[in-house]
Formats: structure tokens, C-alpha cells, sequence
């Protein structure tokens, strides 16, 4: 009797013993996993802004993992294709419910190539201009592309400046920045002002065609990541020291660097990217999301630069404008 309530004892213990066991293995199932992939480096404040959006969005819903394939600083093409591959042995040993991307690299050189209409579902944000180039979207990929106000930024310029008829365009050496010219082009040409460039690989020669820039109406700033040698204090000397003309960006950290600025909200991209996720991983068909475009936007003026240069805003701009008063980082 007592040897039968003692194999009956010790079954029950077992049966506990397996149920205890298997319980946060059970837990462990039905945490969903995303993982991140930003084209470039931390530190880079538009694509911080993108993480800071998608991971306070994401919290709670998943566990996140991050690469940075860091391509602004490891630009050729060779290193581009090796961070890539690090990304797809991430996605194929870890298996995450959905992979989130940011800035056009991550599509060119991961999605597009290997994932492209297969079943690892992808949202994809800050996507410049378009995504048509790369046939997206796909059946399994879907995202926000990142549209800059050019044409109400030019606009805007054209109020300010009298008889606005030429301008240049200053950018980095960079596959984001060979987009963003072409769309300045088209906003040119419809508009009827003439547009030359530059896009440059260091300081020292984006503080030469800046000075050289003066001679235009107005002086269009774009991205200076990409330049690998970027020197902040010689390049806002020489700003300082040649600033005649109304100069403009789209990029917000460009204003240190910039009278004016009209303004994408980086954040927006990650917000949004992290929603999308969050359907997705409660099971929406993310070939029924549709791509959109950013929405929101910032003006910003940097008053320092502005009473150096000699230009004058008008009053409702100033008004408007969110203030940079110092020359930070």
C-alpha cells in the first residue's frame, strides 16, 4: 500500500515536475521577435530618430534586436554587400516575426536581392522619394517612403529671395544624396530656375564650393553624411566667414549649417514603421497595407548664421520658424 501511494507520489511530482518545465518554454513561443535593420550607424540623428520612434512604439509588443549595417562610414560597395549579409544570417538563424528597415540601402542590397515576394514579411521606412526602382511593394513588404518638401521649401525661397533665378545644390558624395539631386532637378526645371551642383567627398572641398555657392540666389544644403572627414567647427567657420545668400535645407541635422530649414520628422518614419509591425505580428496580411508617404514637417531657423549673412526673413516666417540659436552638433 504504502510502496502503490508511493509510486502514485512520485508520478504526480514527475507530472508537475514536466508541466513546470514546459510552461516558460510556452511563455518563451509566444514572444514575437522584430528585428531592425538601419542603413547606417548610431549617431546618425535621422536614423536615432527612426529608432527612438520605432522602439518606443514597439515596446511591450515584441523583442527587438538591431543591426546597423553603418554604410555611410563603410561605403564601398564591397562592405555594403558584407553588412547585408550579415543582416539575412541574423534573419535566417533568428527567424524574426518581422524585420523593420530604415534608409534605401537595407531595401537595395537585403530586401530586393533575397527576400523579395518570400515569406519573412518587411516594413520598410525612410525610403527616399520612391519605391518604384526597386518594384516594391512586395507580397511581403510594405512601408512609408520619405517625400521632402522640396517644391514648398523652393516656394518658400522664391518669397524671400527677389527675382530668384539661380540656385546650387551641395550635398555629399552618397546614393541618398544622388536621389535627393535628381529631385531638385525635376523642381527646377518645373519651375523655371536654373540649378548647378556639387556633391563632394570632404570638408575641405564642401567649404570651397559653399563659398563658391555665394554667387547664386540661393544655396540648397543637402547632406553632408557621407563625407568621412567631416570637421564641424572648420566647416561652420567658413559658413561664418561666406554666408551672403539665403541658404536652405530638408534635413534638420543640417541646421547647424543652414539659415533655413523645411523639414521631414524623422520619427514620423519610425512611429509608423512600428504600428505597421505591430499589425503584422497580430496577423494582418501586410500585402494589404499599402506604401505610403511621411506627413509632417518643421520649420526651423538658425539665428546665428541669419544675422551674419545679411539676409532678412520675412516676419511670418520668423514667427513660424523653430529657433536654432547656437551652432551645437
Amino acid at each position: 500500500m504504502h510502496i502503490q501511494r508511493l509510486f502514485a507520489l512520485s508520478g504526480l511530482l514527475a507530472c508537475f515536475m514536466f508541466t513546470a518545465a514546459i510552461v516558460p518554454l510556452t511563455a518563451q513561443a509566444k514572444t514575437k521577435k522584430c528585428l531592425f535593420v538601419s542603413s547606417y550607424h548610431k549617431g546618425y540623428a535621422h536614423a536615432d530618430q527612426i529608432e527612438a520612434g520605432l522602439r518606443d512604439t514597439l515596446k511591450g509588443h515584441c523583442e527587438i534586436r538591431q543591426l546597423d549595417m553603418d554604410t555611410k562610414r563603410r561605403s564601398a560597395k564591397a562592405q555594403i554587400k558584407q553588412s547585408a549579409l550579415a543582416a539575412k544570417k541574423i534573419i535566417e538563424t533568428w527567424k524574426p516575426d518581422v524585420v523593420v528597415t530604415a534608409d534605401d540601402i537595407a531595401v537595395k542590397y537585403l530586401i530586393e536581392p533575397f527576400y523579395k515576394n518570400k515569406k519573412t514579411p518587411f516594413v520598410f521606412s525612410g525610403l527616399n522619394w520612391t519605391a518604384a526602382e526597386y518594384g516594391l511593394p512586395y507580397t511581403n513588404a510594405t512601408g512609408m517612403i520619405e517625400v521632402a518638401p522640396v517644391g514648398a521649401m523652393l516656394d518658400r525661397a522664391a518669397s524671400i529671395v527677389p527675382r530668384f533665378r539661380r540656385a546650387f545644390y551641395l550635398g555629399a558624395d552618397a546614393l541618398s544624396e544622388q536621389k535627393n539631386l535628381k529631385r531638385f532637378q525635376l523642381a527646377a526645371k518645373k519651375k523655371g530656375f536654373v540649378l548647378d551642383h556639387a556633391l563632394v567627398g570632404s570638408t575641405d572641398e564642401w567649404i570651397e564650393t559653399y563659398a563658391r555657392a555665394q554667387k547664386y540666389d540661393v544655396v540648397i544644403i543637402g547632406n553632408r553624411h557621407g563625407i568621412k572627414d567631416w570637421d564641424h567647427d572648420r566647416a561652420i567657420a567658413g559658413i561664418l566667414k561666406s554666408t551672403r545668400q539665403l541658404s536652405v535645407t530638408n534635413h534638420g541635422w543640417m541646421m547647424p549649417y543652414t539659415i533655413l530649414g523645411m523639414t521631414k520628422v524623422s520619427r514620423e518614419q519610425g512611429e509608423w514603421a512600428g504600428k505597421t509591425a505591430i499589425r503584422v505580428l497580430n496577423g494582418h496580411p501586410i500585402a494589404n497595407i499599402p506604401v505610403v508617404p511621411n506627413r509632417q514637417r518643421d520649420i526651423w531657423i538658425n539665428s546665428h548664421i541669419l544675422s551674419t549673412s545679411g539676409v532678412t526673413l520675412p516676419q511670418g516666417v520668423l514667427r513660424k520658424g523653430k529657433k536654432i540659436a547656437g551652432l551645437a552638433r
